[in-house]
């Protein structure tokens, strides 16, 4: 394992001003994604989307790296390119989503695991042969009436723990990716006891397994309110929260924190990411991995046509460009006026 090249990676996936792109549907995900816009979704259309992102100029002045599906690691640009190759030119990282979903917990009604240990080795050393430079596991949380379990929390930690061992193992960055979910009644305050919780589980499993902190990048959910709770919290509470519950937990050595938005509006994760930075001085860079909410808007801008490209390209790079704002805690709601 090379501890400096692997550090080298992971700063440079946070670097001043930059975050992830999570482009990594698997193909239902992607499936409904298309289907909110009648686009079939076939390989080349498949394609043809992603080609859209990963060609919209001067989109790496945001985005430091990109996280692929399997499929989209293999494939090429419209131009003939390697999908890893292009990015790789534009000074983007590749990466790779590696899990192979989160599947019922035997014996535990309601609570997940993610499976895809098997083989995980070899599947590692072909992508980074192919090109890949990061890796990304997610695990699934869910709050609920008792759960989730302790044994839930453990089982998913050591889960995590053993995928980093083994992508830094082969020289690929993990991205550890324990998502407590959004959904459900609970107020703020559960949703901080539990990401606490299931943070403390997965630093323990990470020392245990003698994962290089220094060489990863955590990408968790923020400290939100149910999605169905009366009382929302604010973006201020939230931004509060989520730092206070990560400074007890995440040691000072990783050296950032890529937030997932989580079935938060394009807009409203920009402004907790952009609250939390503008808190001050904080142990890690406080970035982004966003999926949807980097990419919704230039979906329906897309709606499949190829004489809508440039301007779909134009709505992906405002939405990058907001969050590279946020970075720095210099997000303005006026930007979006602007671009409206």
């Amino acid at each position: 394992m090379d501890g400096a090249r692997l550090e080298s990676v992971a700063r440079q996936l946070v670097a001043d001003g930059k975050g992830i792109l999570a482009a990594d549907e698997s193909a239902p995900t992607i499936k409904k994604r298309f289907d909110t816009i009648a686009v079939e979704s076939t390989e080349e259309n498949r394609r043809a989307y992603r080609n859209l992102l990963f060609t919209t100029p001067n989109a790496e002045k945001y985005i430091s790296g990109v996280i692929l599906f399997e499929e989209t690691l293999r494939q090429k640009s419209l131009d003939g390119v390697a999908f890893p190759q292009l990015l790789s030119g534009k000074g983007i990282l590749p990466g790779i989503k590696v899990d192979k979903g989160a599947k019922s917990l035997a014996g535990f009604s309601g609570e997940k695991i993610t499976e895809g240990l098997d083989g995980l080795r070899e599947r590692l050393a072909a992508c980074r042969d192919i090109g890949a430079t990061f890796a990304k596991w997610r695990a699934v949380i869910i709050i609920g009436k008792d759960i989730p379990s302790q044994f839930c929390i453990d089982a998913n930690a050591h889960a995590l723990a053993r995928y980093a061992a083994l992508c830094q193992e082969e020289g690929l960055v993990p991205i550890v990716e324990p998502e407590v979910l959004m959904d459900g009644p609970h107020d703020i305050q559960r949703c901080q006891d539990v990401t606490a919780a299931t943070l403390k589980g997965v630093f323990s499993a990470l020392f245990e397994h003698c994962v290089l902190l220094e060489g990863m990048l955590l990408k968790p959910n923020m400290v939100l309110s149910g999605t169905e709770c009366p009382k929302q919290a604010g973006v201020a509470e939230v931004a509060e929260r989520t730092v206070r519950t990560f400074r007890q937990v995440v040691p000072a050595a990783v050296p950032g924190i890529v937030f997932l938005s989580g079935g938060q509006s394009s807009e409203l994760a920009t402004e907790h990411l952009n609250a939390m930075n503008a808190l001050g001085k904080h142990p890690w860079e406080l970035s982004f991995s966003y999926g949807r909410a980097l990419q919704e808007h230039a979906l329906k801008a897309w709606q499949g046509r190829a004489d809508a490209v440039a301007a779909a390209q134009r709505v992906f790079h405002h939405r990058a460009s907001c969050n590279g704002a946020a970075r720095y805690g210099k997000y303005d709601k006026v930007m979006e006026e602007k671009a409206a």
